[in-house]
This record gives C-alpha cells, sequence and structure tokens, in this order.
C-alpha cells in the first residue's frame, strides 16, 4: 500500500491534472472506506467499556500526533490537501477569484537521522472577469516544489527543515509567469503545552524563460502561531506575505483557520476552513475571502 500511496502523490507532485488523478486516488481510499461511510471526531468516548475504552485510548493518541502533524510543514507524515481558496472584490468589476492548490506531501528517509521533504503546490485557477473587456481565465498555474532537508529529531526544541525551492513554468498561458525559478527555502518551529509556532519562508529569482513576461523575484514569509484542543480542534492565525521586488509590492492575507481531525472509515483526514482579510495587496487586488482545505492522511 505505501508504494503505491507515493506513486499516487508522485504523480501529483509531477503535475497531472486534477481529473487524471482522481480514479487513482479512489483506487487508494477505497480500501480505507467503511460500508456506513461514516465522518466521526478522533477522540475516545469516555462511556466505552474498559477494552474499548483502552483502543480509545490509542486512537486517541494517534489522533494527539495526527493534529501535531498537519501543522507541521516537515512531519513525517504522507498528505494529501486540497485548498480551495475564494477571494472576492478583484479589479472594477469585483470580480472572484477561485484558485484550488493541490499540494502533496512525500517524506523520504535518507538516513536514520534525516529526511527530505518533499512539498509541491499544484494550483488550479478560475478568475472572473476584472474589468469591462478583460476575459475571464482559467487552467493551472506554475507548480511550486520545495526540499527540505529535516533532522528526525528538535534540535534544541526547535523543529528545522531548510532546501532548495523551484517554480516550474507549468501554467496554461495567462496564468503562468512563463519563467524558470529557484531559490532557497527554510523553516522553523516549536511544538509545545498545545501550541504550534514558527515561520516558512522562501525566496525564488528567475533564472530562465520567455523574455515576454517579467522576470520573477519573490519573497515569501508565513509566520503561523496555532492551539491545538484535546477534541484535536486546532485554531490557527498565519499570514501569507509575499513581496514582489520587481515590482515593490506586498501582498498580505491574514487566515483565520480552524481544523478538525476527523476519520472516513479507517481514513484518517483533517478539515480546515476560515476566512482571511488582505492587510496588503496592489491596486485592484481582493479585498478578503476565505479557505476550505480537506487534507487526506496516510500514517505510517
Amino acid at each position: 500500500m505505501q508504494h503505491k500511496l507515493i506513486i499516487l502523490t508522485l504523480g501529483l507532485a509531477l503535475g497531472l491534472a486534477p481529473g487524471a488523478a482522481t480514479p487513482a486516488l479512489a483506487q487508494h481510499i477505497a480500501p480505507f472506506a467503511s460500508d456506513s461511510f461514516s465522518l466521526a471526531p478522533v477522540y475516545a468516548d469516555e462511556q466505552t467499556t474498559q477494552p474499548a475504552a483502552s483502543e480509545a485510548s490509542q486512537s486517541e493518541s494517534e489522533a494527539d500526533e495526527l493534529a501535531k502533524k498537519t501543522l507541521n510543514p516537515v512531519a513525517d507524515l504522507i498528505s494529501v490537501p486540497f485548498q480551495y481558496n475564494m477571494d472576492f472584490n478583484l479589479g472594477p468589476s469585483d470580480a472572484q477569484r477561485q484558485i484550488l492548490n493541490i499540494q502533496p506531501v512525500i517524506p523520504i528517509t535518507l538516513t536514520p537521522d534525516w529526511n527530505l521533504i518533499v512539498r509541491t503546490i499544484l494550483p488550479v485557477v478560475d478568475v472572473g472577469s476584472v474589468a469591462p473587456g478583460v476575459d475571464s481565465q482559467r487552467g493551472i498555474g506554475d507548480i511550486t516544489q520545495s526540499f527540505f532537508l529535516s533532522p528526525k529529531k528538535p534540535l534544541g526544541g526547535w523543529i528545522l527543515g531548510v532546501g532548495p525551492v523551484f517554480l516550474w513554468p507549468t501554467g496554461t498561458d495567462g496564468l503562468s509567469s512563463r519563467k524558470w525559478g529557484a531559490g532557497p527555502t527554510a523553516v522553523a518551529l516549536r511544538q509545545e503545552n498545545g501550541w504550534t509556532y514558527g515561520i516558512l519562508a522562501n525566496q525564488i529569482w528567475s533564472y530562465a524563460g520567455s523574455d515576454n513576461t517579467a522576470d520573477v523575484n519573490s519573497t515569501f514569509l508565513q509566520p503561523f502561531l496555532s492551539y491545538t484542543f484535546k477534541t484535536h480542534t486546532s485554531l490557527t492565525i498565519n499570514t501569507e506575505s509575499t513581496y514582489d521586488w520587481t515590482e515593490s509590492q506586498w501582498t498580505v492575507p491574514v487566515n483565520l483557520l480552524a481544523s478538525q481531525i476527523l476519520k472516513i472509515g479507517k481514513l484518517p483526514i483533517s478539515i480546515q476552513a476560515g476566512p482571511r482579510i488582505y492587510a496588503e495587496g496592489p491596486s485592484g487586488g481582493p479585498d478578503w475571502g476565505f479557505r476550505v482545505t480537506l487534507t487526506l492522511l496516510f500514517p505510517k
């Protein structure tokens, strides 16, 4: 089963269209599904009998660990998030923008002490007409792929990861930078007493591509703060700030998110949702939006 999941996620990481990945994904989910297809929170029932209580306690411990790992960008956990974003009030026409980010995460064991975490973002984009006479756009955006070299044990209490990030010009016309890009990326976080806090950052410079599009010189900063309750519900606040050095422009959405660990049959999942407000952005950019994320989790 493990090798099939890795093959599925590698397919997404290489930029397969969502429609092409769906049948394979369903095939891998099927063995986990129950006949009743129940959605249930993953925490112990206080009314259980003694043997059941023991099983529930083990299940609760596993859910505790999963809840922590879903908040850790370099966790040793295969996961496939489907992150849906809707933004409002773009341009003079107050258009809407929808982005579905398919974000498979594959941890690879290099040595007993080190992991390589491969994180891929494939955006599927639908933007309405932002102004009279301007056509709407629909298609696939450029892929961003990060490789984090991460020690398996925290260093001084900090979970760390560092490595390269790449920009692949896979997008359709009008939604692609048409540039090849690369740069460094890093993450540092702590998890203690229910709290998770830290920062993820990268810098991408374009080094090749079309002469008809602007160079890419972009810094991404994502500080985050989360608290996880005993019911495995997490509340998160973060920003996903991008600074475009070419245009000297910040884009700063502030996200307020709630997430919950659940199970579909035996398959653990995470569901996350919440609003966001743009504290800063270019002229004609969105004012606010919301996010809903479904993450399939595949514990070892």
